[in-house]
C-alpha cells in the first residue's frame, strides 16, 4: 500500500513593484501593451530589470515570427 502526502499548496507572495502595464492604441488604431516604471520606486533596480527582460522577450518572439529565428536575420554561410 502506498504513503498518502498532504501538502499544502501555497502560493508565494507576490513581491511589491512598481511597474505599470497598460494597453494604449497607436494613431493606427491598434493596440499595444506599454510597460511604465516608477522612478522614484523604492524597488527601481528590480523593475527596470523586470521591464527589459519583458522588452527582449517581446522582441525575440517579433524575430521569431518575422525571420524564423529569435535572434533576427541569420548571415548568410556563403561567400558573394
Amino acid at each position: 500500500m502506498s504513503d498518502i502526502a498532504v501538502v499544502d499548496l501555497k502560493r508565494k507572495a507576490k513581491k511589491a513593484t512598481s511597474l505599470r502595464r497598460k494597453t494604449m492604441s497607436t494613431p493606427e488604431g491598434k493596440s499595444v501593451r506599454v510597460v511604465s516604471i516608477d522612478a522614484n520606486s523604492k524597488t527601481f533596480l528590480d523593475d527596470l530589470t523586470k521591464a527589459f527582460e519583458i522588452n527582449v522577450r517581446k522582441a525575440r518572439q517579433e524575430n521569431k515570427r518575422l525571420f524564423g529565428s529569435a535572434d533576427g536575420v541569420r548571415k548568410s554561410t556563403t561567400r558573394k
